[in-house]
């Protein structure tokens, strides 16, 4: 793979459209698309038109066969997306179209694009760092309104502007540490107190992004979240509600659920990937019984149980049962039925085996009552009742691993300052330090990290 090399690639999804565009990027790009692009005005030169400029007309190969009536966009280095000259040819939408345009760039010498590789050349090229480019990924895959935002703030250059900001003062640090090294009698030399204020003020600003990381990947990849509870207490019901449609079975007798549901939503701007169970009791059948043991591993693996209680019974044997099943995970808890008659029903007494968790939500998933509140509860936990609307979080597990990286390296620093340890040592670590961050933008990121990033893309980004 060169760098420059001519690459082409369909820029929007095959398929049925009113516009398929294909992509080109590279040396030679305008030069090719002149030679298979006749005007409609004769006076268009593609090779001298100005950049950024539309042009209609038609593909076509030998013979004056048309392939197509399509608009062109010439769009010349550095002010491109790859900061190389790129043409976009917008053709009919369709299979049909695209691919016969996309056949007749490739015959005339441009190569298929490798997955994310416009966007590779883009960092590659200095126009973004990696966590923009990683921000374009996380923009198309965005599952709810605040992923699309948090996305969009990476993507213009937050995130890398505060790694920036932490990087500049590493390099401060190191400047005036080597200058008492070197020039020991020309250079005063900061106090102990006040190196390890610097060092610690640093290490706070680490640990308030690192604190935003649970709620970032939320946005990114959703929250995985179980609904757990014994049989015909309400969960496919309250899957319903959640949906605003009938896509569980509901009726009145237990064990209809047997095999596992999952379902996308959104509520209040968190990601959810419900996941409704088979219900959990004692005695069952064969069929039931692989339902909760595949149950069982769901509630193992997930961010969050919505754990539901039948207000008609009251605690019940296998209610125990699924607090035993829930314990230590984030969970919270629903009083289903709540809209009927319950005098069996003691909340103290249901509270009480609750062990001190938060207070049961009263709803009625039937009649899709306490909605609000089980919002509310949602944004508690994963703590987005917080965020505000300037906030940078960080939402991947690569971000994270560089930042307790820098952590554990600006701790060492730390101790070697606090027990009198020579300032090399010191420098070493706040050295590393610095190579930490670089990972996260990309300047000390290694060449199988850097590519594993871009295989994610489809082959037209």
């Amino acid at each position: 793979m060169l760098e420059n090399d001519l690459i082409a690639a369909p820029g929007s999804a095959l398929g049925d459209a009113a516009v398929s565009m294909i992509r080109l990027s590279g040396d030679g790009a305008i030069q090719l698309a002149a030679s298979i692009f006749k005007p409609r005005t004769k006076k268009v030169d593609l090779l001298r038109v100005h950049s950024h400029t539309m042009h209609l007309g038609y593909i076509y190969e030998q013979h004056e066969r048309i392939v197509d009536e399509v608009l062109l966009c010439v769009m010349r280095a550095p002010k491109t997306y790859t900061r190389e000259d790129v043409v976009e040819i917008n053709c009919h939408g369709g299979v049909l179209c695209a691919r016969r345009v996309l056949d007749l760039v490739l015959k005339k010498g441009a190569r298929i694009a490798e997955p994310g590789e416009f966007t590779r050349r883009a960092f590659l090229h200095g126009r973004i760092d990696l966590t923009q480019a990683e921000a374009v990924l996380d923009l198309i895959r965005a599952r709810s309104d605040k992923g699309a935002d948090l996305a969009c703030r990476q993507l213009t250059g937050r995130l890398a502007a505060g790694i920036g900001r932490l990087k500049g003062d590493l390099k401060k640090m190191l400047i005036q540490i080597e200058a008492e090294i070197d020039f020991p009698e020309d250079v005063e030399a900061l106090s102990r107190e006040e190196r390890l204020a610097e060092i610690s003020s640093l290490g706070e600003r680490v640990a308030a992004l690192l604190k935003g990381i649970c709620l970032g990947r939320v946005y990114r990849e959703g929250l995985k979240t179980v609904l757990v509870g014994k049989p015909n207490v309400g969960k496919s019901t309250l899957l319903n509600m959640l949906l605003g449609e009938e896509r569980a079975l509901v009726t009145e007798i237990p064990g209809t659920t047997r095999d596992i549901i999952e379902e996308a939503v959104v509520i209040e701007g968190i990601p959810l990937r419900i996941v409704d169970t088979a219900g959990i009791r004692e005695s069952v059948g064969l069929v039931e019984s692989l339902g909760i043991d595949k149950a069982k591993k769901e509630i193992e693996e997930a961010d969050l149980a919505l754990a539901m209680f039948d207000a008609t019974t009251g605690i019940t044997d296998d209610d125990l049962l699924v607090l035993d099943l829930i314990k230590g995970k984030n969970a919270i808890f629903l009083l289903n039925k709540s809209d009927l008659q319950h005098k069996e029903v003691d909340l103290q007494n249901i509270e009480g085996c609750l062990h001190g968790r938060p207070r049961l939500i009263e709803i009625s998933a039937k009649l899709g009552s306490g909605r609000k509140e089980l919002a509310e509860a949602i944004l508690n936990i994963v703590g987005a009742g917080h965020l505000s609307g300037e906030s940078v979080l960080i939402t991947r597990r690569r971000h994270q691993a560089a930042l307790e990286k820098v952590k554990e390296n600006l701790d060492a620093a730390y101790l070697a300052v606090n027990v009198d340890l020579p300032l090399e040592f010191v420098a070493a670590d706040l050295w590393d330090a610095r190579s930490a961050l670089g990972e996260i933008t990309g300047e000390t990121a290694a060449e199988d990290v850097i590519g594993s990033i871009f295989s994610e893309f489809c082959v037209g980004k």
